[in-house]
């Protein structure tokens, strides 16, 4: 299992900013040097689990889906995925994706759930989206005639533009029945783009693609879908609950997040 510990790859920076402890010592340089042009990068990914655990919330409560394809998993950081959707159903299947096998190696942090339900780990890249819905595990997990909630959260900001990110976006919605929701965000340098164009700069030096974009270029993910009110908005803008800490300035946080309802 290859880690590649000489350079940095986003889901071990993403944990060290997080405050967790799987990282490495590249993870941590590219970490430090990030925050030097943007010294707010811890808010985004604080941000974006925030966001991801009321998505799964409002998707599960609300609209009564009780399955989950998340893309892009990550490191665990609980609460995960599961244990939000199986708060509310018991019974959810969930299917984590990635494919960083440092994440494959953390994967048993994601397969704690319910007794009632299932949770089920594939090591795929979204690049070929696919693989992902071809992937056994998939298909024995999830139920392709029922609704899914599909997760993209802080992962296709990764994707760059020669590698087809909207066609990505087609190929996985295209695959979900009525009803099916996406839940995405996405960062932004609308709101500070001379941090977020260093920080890019960073992350190419480090062989990693990292494409921040305007807000009409992340609508542009969910062309064809019905945005779920409010739309897209700066994640503290995305029904936040009581309690949460939502005073940091558009600038801090800089990223995207919406649901929509694939028709």
């Amino acid at each position: 299992m290859e880690l590649h510990t000489d350079r940095p790859h986003p889901a071990r920076v993403y944990n060290f900013l997080l405050g967790g402890d799987v990282y490495f010592e590249a993870d941590r340089i590219a970490a430090e040097q990030g925050m030097k042009s943007h010294p707010a990068s811890r808010v985004p990914p604080r941000e974006n689990r925030a966001f991801l655990r009321r998505a799964v919330r409002y998707l599960a409560a609300e609209q009564g889906v009780d399955q989950f394809l998340d893309i892009g998993t990550g490191i665990p950081s609980a609460p995960n995925v599961h244990h939000v959707a199986q708060a509310v159903h018991p019974a959810a299947r969930v299917v984590y994706v990635d494919h960083d096998p440092i994440v494959l190696a953390h994967a048993q942090g994601l397969l704690d759930g319910d007794p009632a339900g299932v949770t089920s780990f594939v090591q795929a890249d979204l690049l070929r989206p696919a693989e992902i819905l071809a992937a056994p595990q998939v298909r024995a997990v999830l139920d392709f005639d029922r609704p899914v909630g599909l997760l993209l959260v802080a992962v296709l900001h990764f994707v760059g533009d020669d590698q087809d990110p909207y066609g990505i976006m087609r190929v996985l919605t295209d695959a979900l029945p009525p009803g099916s929701f996406v839940a995405l965000s996405h960062l932004t340098g609308d709101f500070a783009p001379e941090s977020w164009a260093a920080v890019t700069e960073i992350y190419r030096r480090q062989g990693v693609t990292m494409r921040v974009r305007s807000r009409a270029e992340v609508e542009r993910f969910f062309d064809g879908l019905d945005p779920v009110d409010p739309g897209l908005q700066v994640l503290t803008r995305w029904r936040s609950e009581p309690g949460e800490r939502n005073e940091e300035p558009d600038a801090a946080v800089s990223v995207y997040g919406g649901v929509a309802r694939i028709r």
